[in-house]
């Protein structure tokens, strides 16, 4: 969602639900701590809530950005371990960090100990072609253990042997049954779906299985229809604004 889910992208969300909640594009620790970061914190405060979604792998460096974005106001902070892109895993963040749980546990820890607000992870089912609940389930474990309590999963692998991130959005094979599973083995977490979600009725159909959805893609392509997400979801029978209002 780099360039897309940017404040002016987000406060037109939260034109369409008023609970919802939001979460910035991914923003690298360095783009906060070398670069504009006003550019990078500053949203409207109409936005809440709205979480922070980081990339990086340092632990230190986590936990300066997350003690700034709780500085800034932010409700959440979102660790991105499920990047598909090769620039982003050259610089050992995204979903290469799935390859070292106690890395992305020592991470979440880091930042749990500067911030007040929730941290969580967004991750995917797993590594390569091969379908591997064990190493997922433990993967849970050990970054749970460190505090995590809420985990937004990709329902699909990563796949380090293509090079464009568009296709390791679409080839490897979508697998809800996996996101379902953890919601068995680990009840008091809250696990929220993500994935090839191209409607709010399969939202939720999800809903049954999970604690809740992520959208991404559809969102963008098709943003009025989130103008249903309070009813649906929320049981917020507000009056829904026109497109022309909106």
């Amino acid at each position: 969602m780099l360039k897309i889910t940017d404040r002016h992208f987000r406060y037109l969300m939260r034109l369409l639900s008023s609970q919802m909640f939001l979460y910035t594009e991914m923003i690298a620790t360095n783009a906060i701590l070398r670069g504009d970061r006003k550019r990078f914190l500053e949203f409207h405060h109409k936005e809440h809530p709205v979480g922070i979604q980081l990339g990086g792998g340092d632990p230190k460096d986590l936990a300066t950005c997350a003690r700034l974005a709780e500085e800034a106001g932010y409700d959440a902070i979102n660790l991105n371990v499920g990047c598909p892109s090769p620039r982003v895993h050259a610089g050992n963040f995204g979903a290469i960090l799935m390859k070292e749980p106690s890395l992305v546990a020592e991470c979440v820890s880091a930042m749990k100990t500067c911030v007040n607000i929730p941290v969580t992870v967004k991750t995917r089912t797993g590594i390569g072609k091969e379908r591997d609940d064990d190493y997922l389930h433990r993967f849970i474990e050990i970054v749970s253990k460190a505090g995590c309590e809420l985990f937004i999963i990709h329902a699909r692998n990563i796949w380090f042997d293509i090079k464009r991130p568009k296709e390791n959005r679409q080839k490897p094979v979508i697998c809800y049954e996996m996101v379902y599973e953890l919601k068995k083995i680990f009840p008091e977490l809250e696990i929220i779906i993500n994935g090839d979600i191209n409607s709010l009725e399969e939202g939720v159909n999800h809903c049954e299985h999970v604690d809740g959805v992520m959208l991404g893609r559809f969102a963008f392509h098709h943003p009025y229809e989130l103008r249903l997400i309070d009813q649906l979801f929320y049981q917020n029978e507000h009056a829904i604004a026109s497109r022309e209002e909106i």
